[in-house]
């Protein structure tokens, strides 16, 4: 008997159709010589300090730095439940090996390997690596099982991220939360996130805009403008000059240019391209993707690659004629897909560019939901744009004399319209947002060298200089992938901050901390957030360190650098961080609480209890008391904690709450809430005030 892991249920439920495993048992399939089990998420986690010694689970100075001489795991107390299941079927006896089928890719590999040493499993293993949920592509990856050990490399730079990552994070976090009297999150990569978008709020707010000026020339057709022009009264005086006098063409240039395709997308140009064209937030994209993955529409969607295999030739040509069939807006394209652009298997690590898969011909996009099928038409659509002709245009510069002053007319004639033809039908199709920036391709009229204008007309308009954008989650993500970049060579195979997996999380968690806030396309940083970024030192919000990070994970994935370098290097970091920050002034602890309310008393410690953008939390750091306003108990009744509901809690216990959504009875209801604040979380439950109504009636 074979014991298949997989990372979620709906996975499980795939592989195990394609092995005739359906026979249900509590909490995993089986049939035909398999069991096919999940994990939901990560089911083992580091140990939280407070494990380790009695004093780290005090927030002081004193207790600082953190760091475990062994490094100690535990079962997630939410998933303990499905971690028993796989811990018995890993003991069955009737299990001969083991075969790891999470996600392919580093937090895969850790999920499975940290349950599998949790469990003490010792059986063999083997490692599933698919790009596709097709049925096709599972029987093929079950055909060609790679011996698990493979991966070692891979499960040690997941490893290395992870303590990273708890090292920096509850270091940090607690010295600046203690020397500031203010919890204050600090984290590897969303630090170094939050520094970046701060910096450019401030280089917004400093900018000064000037003026300038143009001066137009009027004639034949042409709008030909000089070069900017400081001052209003020079530009003033050359319009005078011109104005109804006699202009020469003194050079008309013609040059033939081509837009070549773009390439396929990988994880970060797809969830850019989809914030630019329809709004959607990088998580909301990855979702969307991740639910296609898992219903075979689309290949496997956390990638850094935007190229296939050379072996792949065949099946993209296959699948380009799918897409002109299937996708409507493609109807009616007659090409001949140049495959060899999208091929280059030096330029693919653990997975191929993101493509949608062979079961789009079978598939009704009728039923496909609405945000999934935009973003499978991206999908779709761009596999014919990037094996497509390119873009062939005319650019002419002509220029100008009048009165001894230079102007210059541009303009472009489409030639061929290509791949940029097919991505103007899709845009019009799905109503895409247009980039404000994109102007209308305008040919000049017909010039040659020599031609004379009489009686020409001029103009000035005056324009201003413009200060930098505000970040949108598209060029946010562009910063992300590049921060550090120009500092690591081009053989490496990951930059920037993060990975394509885990930078939609890094901006929601940014959001949900109340350091940053969305506003329409915008990412800002609140003022929490610019206050945080203001205190911390460069060695914990530089881009730059955190990329040569990232980059150090990726060779030691590789076996190209040993792990216990890199994590000796980040428990040097925070105990520098330590001690070089101590103290601060009076000012400075007085920086984040200075506007702080009251809600009421702590129930646990009797301390003040302060509102946050995310939660209620007491004053006191050693005190455990916090209620989210995106509790799970209220959001499963589709409500929010408000600020009254949690007063009534610190002053009665309990609280009378209207508008709870029952989905059973597809209605709302109230009831009064009672809070339990003495155990580690608050607990609650519910009664109703059937008795009180009752006694009304009679």
């Amino acid at each position: 008997m074979q014991l298949v892991i997989t990372e979620k249920p709906s996975v499980a439920r795939a592989i195990a159709q394609v092995l005739h495993a359906g026979e249900q048992k509590d909490g995993y399939l089986e049939g035909n010589g398999y069991r096919v089990s999940w994990c939901i998420g990560h089911l083992v986690e580091l140990a939280s300090a407070d494990t380790y010694r009695e004093e780290w689970k005090k927030w002081s100075y004193e207790t600082l730095p953190i760091i475990p001489e062994k490094w100690q795991y535990q079962v997630k107390e939410q998933t303990k439940k499905q971690y028993q299941v796989l811990k018995k079927l890993f003991h069955d006896p009737e299990v001969s090996d083991v075969i790891c089928a999470t996600d392919a890719g580093r937090e895969g590999e850790l999920i499975f390997r940290l349950v599998y040493e949790q469990a003490g499993c010792t059986k063999p293993f083997k490692r599933l690596w698919i790009s596709s949920m097709e049925e096709r592509a599972i029987s093929d990856g079950f055909a060609n099982l790679k011996d698990g050990r493979e991966y070692d490399h891979l499960y040690e730079s997941a490893v290395c991220r992870s303590v990273a990552d708890w090292l920096v994070g509850i270091n940090a976090t607690r010295l600046f939360t203690v020397l500031y009297r203010h919890k204050l999150t600090v984290g590897r990569v969303q630090t170094p996130t939050l520094a970046m978008l701060v910096e450019r709020e401030q280089r917004i707010a400093e900018f000064k805009k000037e003026p300038y000026f143009l001066v137009h020339l009027l004639c034949g057709g042409l709008d030909a403008v000089t070069e900017r022009i400081r001052e209003k009264e020079n530009a003033e005086e050359i319009m005078r000059a011109c104005q109804n006098r006699q202009a020469f063409v003194v050079s008309v240039i013609k040059e033939e240019k081509a837009v070549h395709p773009p390439k396929l997308y990988d994880l970060t140009t797809l969830q850019r391209e989809a914030n630019r064209l329809f709004g959607f937030t990088a998580q909301q994209t990855l979702d969307y993707t991740q639910a296609l993955y898992e219903k075979k529409l689309v290949t496997y969607p956390r990638t850094d690659s935007q190229f296939l295999t050379e072996d792949m030739e065949q099946t993209a040509r296959e699948l380009s004629q799918v897409v002109l069939q299937k996708i409507p807006c493609m109807e009616e394209i007659t090409y001949e897909p140049e495959i060899g652009r999208v091929l280059n298997s030096k330029k693919v690590s653990d997975h191929h560019a993101i493509l949608p898969t062979m079961e789009l011909s079978k598939a009704e996009l009728s039923k496909v939901p609405g945000g999934e099928l935009q973003i499978l038409t991206m999908i779709a659509v761009r596999l014919v744009c990037a094996t497509g002709e390119s873009h062939r245009y005319e650019a002419v510069r002509a220029e100008l004399t009048c009165e001894g002053n230079t102007f210059t007319a541009v303009g472009r004639s489409i030639l061929t319209g290509g791949w940029k033809g097919y991505e103007e039908r899709f845009k019009k199709y799905s109503k895409a947002d247009r980039d404000k920036e994109e102007k209308e391709e305008l040919p000049l009229p017909s010039l040659s060298e020599g031609m004379c204008f009489d009686q020409v007309e001029t103009k000035v308009s005056q324009h201003f200089t413009v200060p930098p954008k505000h970040f949108s989650e598209d060029t946010l993500l562009a910063a992300m992938e590049h921060a550090g970049s120009e500092e690591i060579t081009e053989e490496v195979e990951r930059k920037g901050l993060g990975t394509p997996a885990t930078r939609a999380a890094i901006i929601e968690k940014l959001v949900e901390k109340g350091f940053v806030e969305r506003k329409k396309k915008q990412m800002l940083p609140t003022e929490d957030g610019q206050k945080l970024i203001s205190v911390l030192p460069e060695v914990v919000k530089s881009p730059k360190l955190t990329a040569e990070w990232e980059n150090d994970l990726s060779l030691i994935a590789r076996g190209e650098k040993p792990a216990d370098v890199f994590l000796s290097g980040i428990e040097e970091l925070v105990s520098d961080l330590v001690h070089t920050y101590h103290e601060v002034g009076e000012k400075g602890k007085e920086l984040f609480s200075s506007d702080r309310e009251v809600i009421g008393i702590c129930p646990k410690c009797g301390g003040n209890v302060y509102e946050s953008k995310i939660n209620f939390y007491c004053e006191n750091r050693d005190c455990s008391f916090a209620l989210f306003k995106n509790n799970k108990y209220f959001a499963s009744m589709r409500k929010e904690l408000t600020r009254s509901i949690v007063q009534s809690f610190l002053k009665n216990g309990m609280a009378k709450v209207s508008g709870l959504y029952s989905q059973k009875k597809d209605s709302t209801f109230s009831a009064v809430i009672h809070m339990d604040a003495s155990g580690k979380y608050p607990q609650f439950s519910m009664t109703f005030e059937t008795e009180k109504k009752k006694s009304k009636g009679k």
